[in-house]
């Protein structure tokens, strides 16, 4: 029998620069991985791991080999697993049938690593794996089986029954879906979904107490491959606060997020972090529920979302102030993805806008030579969206646009924009969205005037900015345009406009009439006005 070398190292910190416990070139495996993939003898495990290492020099490739291997052949016992008493885990009895439960997996792996002359110990304990519920206790016996290897003076952990595969969430089907995250795992995100019966074989300094075991956040293996470093808070279960409880995750590299609570993403705020993404949860019903984040990285557009975290949150009181109108899209304002689409130097970074007068103005820098627009949602409005719209005032001065908005009532709006490029004559993308609040019950903006074809994008209103004038009053009048020959506001008498220094000005009288029309004369020589303006004027 092997004389077993339990010197344990001083712990592994995790720099967060490797998942694994020792640097590890998956390019430089390629080779010896495919040669593993085809190896097909299945007589005796000596013969299996004498095949196996004609292609594996270090013992770390005779590892791998090994690894590679069982990983890819030996498949999940689910019928085995429900009739543990009727089935043999010895390394030659999983290798005849192909199948085993973790013991087997395990035991196969010790077997291959002693004839290959590499220390190996077979570990058990407990694991958040199939079956396990958030925030759960153990007390039964150990359910779960991984081994250890000894390489380059010192010991390593991989598990592959995790390595090969999943079986569903009905405990009837096992899928062969290869795993890298459980060879050589790194012992610091190990100990998430593993706890040895052994404490000193975390590999850890300071080792883990089984209480912070159980309390502690789930990741699953996504997160790690993801390149998602750390979240917050740690623990399973989070307790609201006045209604409210946040989670963060930082990351390497740019990411996408998205999440659910109790299956939908309405009752949050999510936004996009350079690294990583901030979300305040705000559950309209007391009670435990699941909230679950999503992520994908953000060069895989067409990729799926995976599951990369699971809470539960446990609400005591709502907060009813923070309901948001069902047309809040997530995540919420500007991020390093809208500035990708081109909206830089957002004058509001945060995703919420709170105006107290029901006024607000946001403005970016265009990176691109892109055409936007803006439209504006409420819940219970009994507006129609054109009208909405109308509340928006868009203004661009060379490459800055200004959104001016005046709310129509006190509520929770949305603010969308959306942007195409020039060139393209297609629809505009949705590219983000705002949350403006207002409290103030008094307020209630007339809409902006209604502007024609003619009204270019680059040309401003700086009065009158209400689309509704007062009757029977002198208004006065002050637009900037440019290239054009005439100006005439035209109500029941006709009024021309004055230019100087780029501004059209003047005044004109509203009585007897509902509508006032801005109109130009683009050229001098034609008798042809466009109307570029409209007004309506209050009844008596």
């Amino acid at each position: 029998p092997q004389t077993m070398t339990t010197r344990f190292f001083p712990a592994y910190p995790w720099d967060k620069s490797s998942l694994k416990s020792m640097p590890v070139d998956l390019q430089q495996f390629e080779k010896l991985d495919a040669y593993a993939l085809k190896v097909n003898v299945t007589n005796s495990v000596e013969e299996l791991v004498k095949a196996l290492l004609k292609q594996a020099r270090t013992d770390l490739e005779k590892v791998r080999a090994i690894w590679m291997w069982i990983c890819h052949h030996i498949e999940y016992d689910v019928v085995g697993y429900h009739n543990k008493s009727q089935l043999s885990t010895k390394a030659s009895d999983v290798l005849q049938a192909g199948k085993s439960i973790c013991e087997g997996y395990a035991e196969l792996f010790e077997r291959m690593c002693s004839i290959a002359g590499i220390q190996c110990m077979k570990l058990s304990g407990y694991s958040k794996g199939y079956g396990y519920k958030l925030g759960q206790t153990f007390t039964e016996d150990s359910d779960h089986t991984w081994n250890a290897v000894y390489l380059d003076g010192r010991w390593h952990l991989l598990d592959s029954t995790w390595g090969s595969g999943a079986v569903d969430d009905s405990f009837t089907k096992f899928t062969f879906r290869y795993n890298e995250f459980y060879f050589l795992t790194h012992p610091a995100l190990f100990i998430n979904n593993h706890f040895p019966d052994n404490s000193n074989w975390q590999l850890l300094k300071p080792t883990l107490t089984l209480k912070d075991f159980e309390k502690n956040m789930l990741h699953n293996s996504n997160f790690y491959m993801m390149g998602l470093l750390t979240a917050h808070p740690q623990t399973a279960v989070i307790q609201t606060v006045k209604g409210k409880a946040s989670v963060s995750v930082d990351c390497r590299s740019a990411t996408l997020f998205t999440f659910k609570l109790k299956g939908t993403d309405e009752h949050g705020l999510m936004t996009l972090k350079k690294h990583g993404m901030k979300l305040d949860i705000y559950p309209q019903k007391t009670g435990n529920h699941k909230l679950q984040i999503f992520a994908k990285p953000s060069k895989a557009p067409d990729e799926v979302y995976s599951c990369v975290l699971e809470y539960v949150v446990e609400c005591k009181s709502v907060d009813k102030t923070m309901r948001f109108p069902k047309d809040l899209h997530q995540p919420v304002g500007p991020s390093w993805f809208t500035e990708r689409q081109g909206f830089l130097r957002p004058s509001h970074p945060n995703p919420v806008i709170h105006t107290n007068d029901g006024r607000c103005s946001l403005t970016f820098t265009l990176g691109k030579d892109i055409s936007v627009f803006a439209s504006l949602h409420c819940d219970d409005s009994s507006l129609t969206e054109d009208v909405r719209r109308r509340h928006i005032m868009q203004i661009h001065r060379g490459n800055q646009i200004e959104f001016k908005i005046h709310l129509p009532h006190a509520g929770n709006f949305v603010l969308k924009i959306y942007a195409k490029k020039k060139s393209d004559p297609g629809n505009y993308d949705y590219i983000f969205n705002y949350l403006i609040t207002c409290l103030n019950t008094e307020v209630k903006w007339p809409a902006f005037p209604q502007s024609y074809t003619k009204w270019l994008e680059d040309y401003e209103i700086l009065e009158p900015l209400s689309g509704l004038l007062p009757a029977n009053r002198n208004v006065q009048f002050k637009l900037k345009m440019h290239g054009i020959a005439k100006v005439l506001v035209q109500a029941e008498n006709t009024c021309p406009l004055t230019q100087s220094r780029g501004y059209w000005e003047g005044t004109c009288n509203t009585s007897g009439c509902r509508e006032v029309f801005v109109m130009v004369h683009e050229n001098a020589n034609h008798s042809f006005y466009s109307h570029v303006l409209k007004y309506e004027v209050e009844t008596q």
